[in-house]
């Protein structure tokens, strides 16, 4: 009998985008550690490398996916290899600092580009792998979104807007089998402000803002964030969907 659990035995496949460092990078071996095929999605290949060494079921694939047709190339891959997909994790962000009248369409862009167009589009290309598998949509949001920060507010607001397509997906596509959640960190070491170009000096300041308002008083491993992560999209939490956690120290209550 063609079942879904039938279809659907085996290991589990897992796509992760902004797989070479930081959360990513850590959910990736969290996953692997399953024992889910793990295809590691990124813009640079040595830190994709860096992700996969020791751990043979890492898949590296080198991809920007915010370039035309990159979603559909990407998906298309896995269809080809491995004909399922069982989690997509949408992770892959960019910050930007400043205040209302810093900002130009020059920074604007890649905002929108990488933490809200490319999750769109790449969920919407891998929409048909996850209702064969009855599969999982894991948004990487930000804690700090549900509440104001000044200087950064762009960076925020895609991540609140990444929230609210996790709400309406979850609702939309229940009755498709697809589950849909998202994770929202708060203060994590990952060098995502390095990759962005934050000076050291506006680094420290951020840093000291976080801890300020983080109850527990220090900083999230990208393991912590994993955990999470691999939590939600586990079957065991199979009536879970709609859902925004908080993973961040207590700061959104606090």
């Amino acid at each position: 009998m063609d079942t879904t659990e039938t279809r659907t035995a085996g290991p589990r496949v897992v796509l992760i985008t902004g797989a070479g460092t930081g959360i990513g990078r850590a959910a990736a071996r969290a996953y692997a550690a399953e024992g889910a095929h793990v295809i590691a999605v990124g813009r640079r290949p040595e830190p994709l490398a860096e992700t996969a060494e020791g751990h043979g079921r890492i898949i590296p694939l080198t991809a920007d996916i915010t370039a035309e047709g990159e979603p559909e190339r990407v998906v298309r891959g896995i269809a080809e290899a491995h004909g399922r997909l069982d989690v997509l994790v949408n992770n892959a962000g960019v910050v930007g600092t400043g205040g209302l009248g810093a900002y130009t369409r020059a920074t604007i862009d890649p905002l929108l580009a990488t933490n809200l167009i490319a999750p769109l589009l790449l969920t919407q290309a891998a929409l048909s792998l996850l209702e064969y598998a009855g599969g999982v949509i894991v948004n990487i949001t930000t804690s700090v979104g549900q509440r104001a920060w000044p200087g950064n507010s762009l960076y925020a607001a895609t991540k609140s807007a990444l929230e609210l397509l996790t709400r309406s997906w979850a609702v939309e596509l229940a009755p498709r089998g697809v589950r849909v959640v998202a994770v929202a960190p708060g203060a994590v070491g990952t060098p995502i402000a390095d990759h962005n170009g934050v000076s050291p000096e506006r680094q420290a300041a951020i840093r000291a803002w976080q801890l300020a308002h983080t109850p527990l008083g220090r900083i999230a491993t990208p393991e912590e964030i994993a955990w999470a992560i691999t939590a939600l999209s586990a079957p065991g939490a199979s009536f879970v969907t709609g859902v925004v956690l908080p993973v961040d120290g207590g700061a959104v209550v606090g």
